[in-house]
């Protein structure tokens, strides 16, 4: 019973003392939608990273081609299926870029010396004797602009065509879903088909397939956004004001849509970049003597046992895109979706 026994100083009771003045003091900045999300996307380093990463490939996509004296498609068949070598590293025995290769039987030989070749190939060359630094560089320019393709549908069509039909809702809604019913139920290998049917093999009949069925989950995701919003107060006032439809759909709907916009979008990049990759292994992408890393791995598969470089490069390229944008994609999710935030 002793700690009932202290007694309480009459401090303690004393009422505290409140400065008005400082009461409601803000002590950080006010920071508006988009500055709070980019403080959250730089907390991600996974995102930050891919994020350079992305930039320093756009960089090499676009420069890549003409820091090699070589054309992309001239053939040289003296020249041809010559490994890595690069004048910087050659002399370093642990690295891949010295010329020499292993037979397989095991000895190490150098064709460069066996050819008395002196030009340096940084990424080696194909059967033709094609240097594969351009070509990849080459092929890398039309997985970007696949990329940036799929991206401008999923902005334009996908999210237009999904908040028109979830804006007005009704009959409109039902003809449109049905349009995106029948075109989500024909798959885009046969898209592909049929228009290489009616045109030919290569970048137009992707561009064509993807503008046919490319947009449909974006228009399903702000389709089901807009019917959320479409009733809240911040619309009916804008309708009570006068506003017009279009006004009410593009300025007030689509602007709190934006996270979730970009964040699909960022989820469709790295498949359509797979979708034209894997077109052009099998034979219905690009055509010769054009280059994509689809097409790079698909040459560099039939001959991977004696010549892996041949594959290898484009295809730790592609992974590496596809895991950054996704990367990407994580960050931007977990940074603009409020159900992400802690």
């Amino acid at each position: 019973m002793a700690q009932f026994d202290e007694k309480i100083s009459k401090d303690q009771f004393e009422p505290a003392i409140i400065d008005a003045s400082t009461s409601e003091r803000i002590s950080k900045p006010s920071l508006n939608y988009w500055q709070d999300a980019w403080l959250r996307v730089r907390k991600n380093k996974g995102a930050i990273v891919s994020l350079v990463v992305i930039g320093i490939l756009i960089i090499m996509a676009l420069i890549g081609p003409s820091l090699s004296k070589f054309e992309f498609d001239k053939q040289n068949t003296k020249h041809a299926n010559l490994p890595p070598r690069i004048a910087a590293l050659e002399n370093v025995s642990w690295l891949p870029f010295d010329g020499t290769r292993t037979l397989k039987n095991g000895n190490v030989v150098n064709p460069y010396e066996q050819k008395q070749i002196e030009e340096y190939y940084w990424f080696g060359t194909d059967a033709l004797g094609r240097d594969q630094f351009s070509r990849v560089w080459k092929g890398m320019q039309i997985s970007l602009y696949i990329a940036f393709l799929a991206a401008f549908i999923d902005m334009v069509i996908g999210v237009a065509f999904g908040a028109i039909s979830g804006y007005f809702g009704g009959r409109i809604d039902n003809i449109m879903q049905r349009i995106i019913e029948v075109l989500s139920g024909i798959p885009n290998l046969v898209i592909v088909i049929l228009m290489i049917i009616v045109l030919k093999p290569g970048i137009i009949s992707i561009t064509v397939a993807l503008t046919i069925t490319g947009w449909v989950s974006m228009a399903r995701v702000v389709r089901a956004q807009v019917l959320k919003l479409k009733n809240q107060e911040f619309v009916l006032a804008s309708r009570t004001l006068g506003a017009s439809h279009s006004k009410i759909i593009f300025k007030h709907l689509i602007p709190n849509l934006a996270g979730v916009i970009i964040i699909n979008t960022m989820f469709t990049i790295p498949n359509a970049i797979f979708f034209e990759a894997f077109l052009s292994f099998i034979g219905l992408g690009l055509q010769e003597p054009l280059a994509s890393l689809g097409t790079l791995i698909d040459e560099g598969f039939k001959s991977m046992i004696a010549f892996p470089y041949q594959m290898l490069v484009p295809a730790i390229i592609i992974s590496v895109i596809m895991i950054a944008f996704n990367m990407i994609a994580d960050g931007l999710r977990d940074a603009l979706d409020p159900k992400m935030r802690d």
